[in-house]
C-alpha cells in the first residue's frame, strides 16, 4: 500500500515545524473540557439529545433544542474510541491514502459553488458538467491526494444535489471521496453510490471509498442536519469528518487561543456523538476557521491567520491521536494572479510542515466562493515544491558523497558524475512555473504562469482517461438517484 512522505520532527530526514508544546496542548485540552461541562453546547435534534443524555450528559432543555453538559470521562473515552490510523480507500487500491501521524497529503478545496471558464475567462455559476471535468483534472495529478467535491452542481436540485456532485465524482476519478450530504436522508443513498462505483456493497464495507462531512455550526451548536448526519454516518459504518467553521472575532473569539477552544469543542461534539453511537467510527479533525476581517466584513481565508489555526488545529488532532484535514491554499484573489501564488504557498506551507494529513484548498479562489482550472495546475506546481521541502536533508553517505567530493577535488565539476545522474531526479522539476532564461521564455510566446497552466489544464482533460466504473454501475448510480427524486417529489432534469 503507497503511503506519503512524513515531515521531518524527530525523524533523522526532512523538515517540520513545532507550533504548541505539549504543555499549552494541555492547557487547551483542559479549557476544553471546562467549557463542555459548564458552558455546554446547543443541540437541535433530539435524538443526539438522548444519546447523549444516555451517555451522562445534562441536559437543559430548551424550545426547539437544548443545552448538553458533557462530563470529562465521556469526552476522553470517546476520543480514545476514535481510531488513530485512519485509510483514506481509493476506489482501486493503487489509490489508498494512509493518514499515519505526520504523513502529508493535499486536495482541492470544497464546494465553490462558482467557476472561471477556462474558455471565456468569464466567471460562471459551476454545474454538473463543470465538476465532472475539474475532477478529471484533479485525477491526473499523483499531487491530488483525496478528493474533497471542489464544485456545487447548481442545475441540479439542492435535495439530491450531493447525490449528483457522487455521480460526477465517480466517473472520473478512483480516489477516497469526501462529501457534505445535505441531510441525513442523503447518506444512504450516497452510501449505495459508492458501493456501486467499486462494484458491491460487500466489497465497500471492506474498502469504504466515501467519507462523510459534517459541519458544527459556530459558536458551539449542532444543527439538526449536522446530527442527523452524524448519527446516519455512524449508523452506517462510513466515516466521519468534522470540519467546524469559525469566524475569528465574528463567531468566535478574536483571539488565536480562544477560537482554538470553540473550534475544539465543536469538533469534538461531533466525533463524541458519532462514537456514542457506534464505537470506532473513523473520524477525522477537521478545520476551515479563519478570521471575519473586521474592516471589510468578509470571511477572509488567504490570510496568516488561517494558517494559524490550521497549524493549531493539526496539533489537537495529533494530540488526540486523529488524522487531521486543513484549510492551506485558499485565495482572496478573484483571478489566478500573484497573490494567489502568496497565498498559497504561506499556508499549503505552513499546513504541510505541521503535519496536517490532508492539506486542502487547492484550486480555490475568491474567498472560496470560485475554483479555477488554471490556480488547480500552478497549485499542484507549489504541492510538488511543498513535498520536495518536506522531504529536507537525507544524512546518509550516499546523500554526503564525501568519497565524490574528494574525487573532484578543487575546481572539478560534478556534472559528468554518474552520481549527479543517479540523483538528479531528486530535483523539483516544475510543470508550470519557469525557469529559463529571458531569450527562451520570448521564444516560446512569453506567456505567463496562468496562461501556461490554463493550456496545460486543457491538454489533460483532453487526453487523461480515469479509470472506468465496473460494468453496470452507471446505470445503477442513475436509477438510484432518479428513484430517490421520484420519492421526493423532484426532478433534475433541466
Amino acid at each position: 500500500m503507497p503511503r506519503n512522505m512524513r515531515i521531518g520532527l524527530n525523524y533523522l530526514e526532512g523538515f517540520g515545524l513545532n507550533v504548541l508544546s505539549r504543555d499549552q496542548l494541555d492547557t487547551i485540552h483542559f479549557a476544553t473540557l471546562e467549557v463542555f461541562k459548564n458552558t455546554g453546547i446547543k443541540v437541535e435534534c433530539d435524538e443526539a439529545v438522548k444519546i447523549f443524555q444516555e451517555a451522562g450528559a445534562e441536559v437543559e432543555w430548551r424550545e426547539g433544542h437544548a443545552i448538553v453538559k458533557i462530563p470529562p470521562h465521556v469526552i476522553e473515552d470517546c476520543i480514545r474510541w476514535s481510531p488513530p490510523e485512519t485509510i483514506y480507500y481509493g476506489r482501486i487500491p493503487e489509490h489508498d491514502f494512509v493518514a499515519e501521524p505526520n504523513r502529508v497529503g493535499h486536495s482541492t478545496f470544497g464546494e465553490c459553488v462558482q467557476i472561471i471558464d477556462p474558455e471565456t475567462r468569464k466567471i460562471k455559476k459551476s454545474v454538473k458538467e463543470d465538476l465532472a471535468k475539474f475532477i478529471k483534472l484533479c485525477d491526473y495529478y499523483d499531487e491530488i491526494s483525496v478528493m474533497a467535491r471542489p464544485l456545487c452542481s447548481t442545475d441540479k436540485p439542492a435535495e439530491t444535489q450531493p447525490l449528483h456532485n457522487l455521480d460526477a465524482i465517480v466517473h472520473n476519478t478512483s480516489k477516497h471521496v469526501l462529501i457534505g450530504p445535505h441531510a441525513g436522508r442523503n447518506v444512504a443513498k450516497l452510501r449505495q453510490i459508492a458501493a456501486a462505483a467499486v462494484g458491491d456493497m460487500e466489497l465497500f464495507k471492506r474498502r469504504p471509498s466515501v467519507t462523510m462531512f459534517v459541519c458544527p455550526i459556530t459558536p458551539l451548536t449542532m444543527g439538526k442536519d449536522c446530527c442527523e448526519i452524524t448519527i446516519e454516518t455512524a449508523r452506517l459504518g462510513l466515516g466521519l469528518a468534522v470540519i467546524p467553521m469559525a469566524l475569528s472575532g465574528a463567531t468566535s473569539a478574536v483571539t488565536m487561543a480562544g477560537t482554538l477552544i470553540t473550534h475544539n469543542v465543536e469538533t469534538l461534539s461531533a466525533i463524541i456523538l458519532a462514537q456514542l453511537v457506534r464505537k470506532g467510527t473513523p473520524c477525522t479533525y477537521c478545520s476551515m476557521s479563519t478570521i471575519m476581517d473586521l474592516k471589510k466584513m468578509v470571511g477572509a481565508v488567504g490570510t496568516p491567520e488561517l494558517g494559524i489555526l490550521s497549524a493549531g488545529a493539526i496539533k489537537l488532532a495529533q494530540y488526540y491521536q486523529l488524522p487531521s484535514f486543513v484549510g492551506g491554499g485558499i485565495s482572496d484573489s478573484k483571478i489566478p494572479d500573484a497573490q494567489v501564488g502568496y497565498e498559497y504557498a504561506m499556508n499549503c506551507l505552513l499546513g504541510s510542515l505541521s503535519g496536517g494529513n490532508v492539506v486542502y484548498g487547492a484550486g480555490a479562489l475568491e474567498l472560496g466562493l470560485t475554483i479555477d482550472f488554471a490556480k488547480l495546475v500552478m497549485d499542484v506546481d507549489m504541492i510538488a515544491y511543498v513535498q520536495r521541502i518536506l522531504r529536507g536533508y537525507s544524512i546518509t553517505d550516499e546523500q554526503l558523497a564525501v568519497d565524490l567530493i574528494h574525487s573532484v577535488g578543487p575546481a572539478g565539476e560534478f556534472m559528468s558524475a554518474s552520481h549527479t545522474f543517479n540523483h538528479m531526479r531528486e530535483q523539483s522539476h516544475p510543470r508550470i512555473f519557469d525557469r529559463s532564461n529571458r531569450s527562451a521564455w520570448e521564444s516560446d510566446g512569453h506567456k505567463d504562469a496562468a496562461e501556461r497552466a490554463y493550456e496545460e489544464a486543457a491538454a489533460v482533460l483532453s487526453s487523461h482517461k480515469p479509470k472506468a466504473l465496473p460494468e453496470g454501475a452507471s446505470a445503477q448510480i442513475k436509477m438510484i438517484i432518479d428513484d430517490f427524486e421520484k420519492e421526493l417529489g423532484i426532478s433534475s432534469k433541466k
